[in-house]
């Protein structure tokens, strides 16, 4: 891992550690925690934490619940979850030390319960309303990080995310206004690393200029950190996880996957986009922008090397991993007439009418062959075309996709792939629009053979990975994001 280095400015540029919900999710993750920001003291470190885990979805199904009139279920899930969050807080502080937090917690459970009470009486579980009661799970979780790191002898200071993320008022998805998020991050926690304190915040949630409660959607802790690490100019942004790094591909697919040392920024979003579970796009726009490095790495092993993705570009023409989505459906599109240019247009406004989005697009003289992740609305599209085109589509399909630096720029690296998966029925390769990837469509039950087949292939000379707990691995789609 390379050397951290302290700014001689003023105040003192920090490094922004982001703490996701595995990394919190009971009482000796937090403990780890604590160890992780004490080791970093002397770089003036900001600690941004996600919900712990599964409360997001809790907190969500207590507000549905609520809307449909289903109170006692509502408060049966707020209720559990305060047990929860009140007995961490226990078993962290002590029976001594934890009157106070507990008192401070009950309080704001006591508001979440109000908070349900209007989804109730409004019968809507609006999209303000989520964000505001989705945003409750960073703010449980932020205040008892900060009271652990008190508890463990660290000058911690508790920092509300709200005061300090202004965003627009486009709730679940909101974007932040940069230059009031930034002059907050510097009146509200620039002070506190000038003094040498840490401040703590939760992630995810933010408030538009009216103060009314916004999420930041997708990914949304991850972005905060990206936030608070631009806003600051910190030295890097340290994503921690619950597994090594950004890996090869899915150890679930492939036990022979490993951590993959360095990427740039363009590959890790080439990654995301192709459905592994990397850091989200919207993570990386400001830490590249500033020309920020980010570090993923574990909290159950925080001597690992870890990933680090910057600006910088390394052993270009080599393929860094592999991704496969699941639950694609290739959708066939031929022109009643012929395939005229007005024709893609059209289809195009149709798809996006219906608000689905177009993963890849492969075009020949005859016909259109489109990606999507969902079928849902198809009947409806083909209906709405049937005057142009006539529409066709299977499902059960998987996106295989290889990526790294100008791959496309290495013929051999094509010629790898024909090779390795010779006897699997494959269509629509594409060597997409940029030079970071090569992809291919196959049926979903050869998705795991084509992968280790590839893997194989492009990563058998690496050194051989260290064992590796089961957890849900940063090269693999779908989940939830915190």
């Amino acid at each position: 891992m390379s050397e951290l280095h302290a700014d001689s400015n003023e105040r003192p540029r920090c490094v922004v550690m982001k703490f996701g919900g595995t990394s919190v999710e009971d009482a000796a993750a937090i403990r780890r925690l604590c160890q992780i920001v004490n080791g970093r003291l002397r770089y003036h470190p900001v600690v941004v934490v996600s919900a712990l885990a599964k409360v997001t979805d809790q907190l969500f199904g207590a507000g549905a619940a609520a809307a449909r009139g289903h109170n006692e279920n509502a408060c049966a899930i707020l209720q559990e979850l305060e047990g929860r969050h009140s007995m961490l807080s226990r078993e962290l502080l002590g029976a001594k030390e934890c009157n106070a937090p507990c008192q401070n917690l009950a309080a704001d459970f006591r508001a979440t319960h109000e908070l349900l009470a209007s989804i109730s009486r409004a019968r809507d579980f609006s999209l303000q309303a989520q964000d505001h009661l989705l945003g409750m799970g960073e703010h449980f979780s932020s205040k008892i990080v900060h009271a652990a790191l008190v508890r463990s002898g660290l000058e911690a200071v508790w920092v509300d995310a709200k005061e300090c993320v202004i965003t627009d008022a486009a709730h679940t998805r909101a974007t932040p206004l940069w230059k009031e998020t930034n002059q907050r991050l510097e009146c509200l926690v620039g002070p506190l690393l000038g003094v040498g304190r840490i401040p703590v915040l939760g992630g995810f949630a933010g408030s538009a200029r009216d103060g009314v409660p916004t999420t930041l959607g997708r990914g949304g802790s991850d972005f905060s950190a990206a936030i608070v690490g631009a806003g600051l100019h910190a030295t890097r942004i340290e994503i921690w996880t619950d597994v090594d790094g950004v890996m090869t591909t899915d150890p679930n697919l492939c036990s022979e996957a490993r951590c993959v040392g360095r990427m740039s920024f363009d590959e890790a979003a080439e990654l995301a986009y192709f459905g592994a579970k990397v850091l989200h796009p919207s993570t990386l726009l400001p830490a590249r922008r500033q020309d920020i490095p980010v570090w993923v790495l574990n909290s159950r092993n925080p001597e690992g090397l870890g990933t680090e993705i910057s600006a910088e570009l390394h052993d270009e023409g080599r393929v860094k991993a592999l991704s496969v989505k699941r639950g694609v459906a290739v959708v066939d599109v031929e022109p009643v007439r012929w395939l005229a240019p007005e024709l893609l247009r059209e289809v195009c406004e149709v798809f996006e009418h219906h608000h689905h989005t177009l993963d890849l697009l492969s075009a020949s003289r005859g016909s259109l062959s489109l990606l999507v992740t969902s079928t849902t609305s198809l009947p409806a599209i083909a209906e709405e075309l049937k005057d142009l085109a006539n529409v066709r589509w299977e499902n059960h399909k998987a996106l295989v996709c290889l990526v790294g630096e100008k791959i496309r720029r290495r013929p051999e690296v094509a010629s790898q792939v024909f090779r390795a998966i010779a006897d699997i029925d494959m269509r629509m390769l594409c060597q997409g629009a940029s030079e970071r990837n090569i992809s291919f469509l196959v049926d979903e039950s050869r998705a795991e053979e084509s992968i280790k087949r590839l893997h194989k292939v492009f990563f058998s000379s690496e050194s051989k990975p260290e064992p590796r707990a089961s957890h849900y691995a940063l090269c693999q789609s779908g989940g939830t994001w915190q």
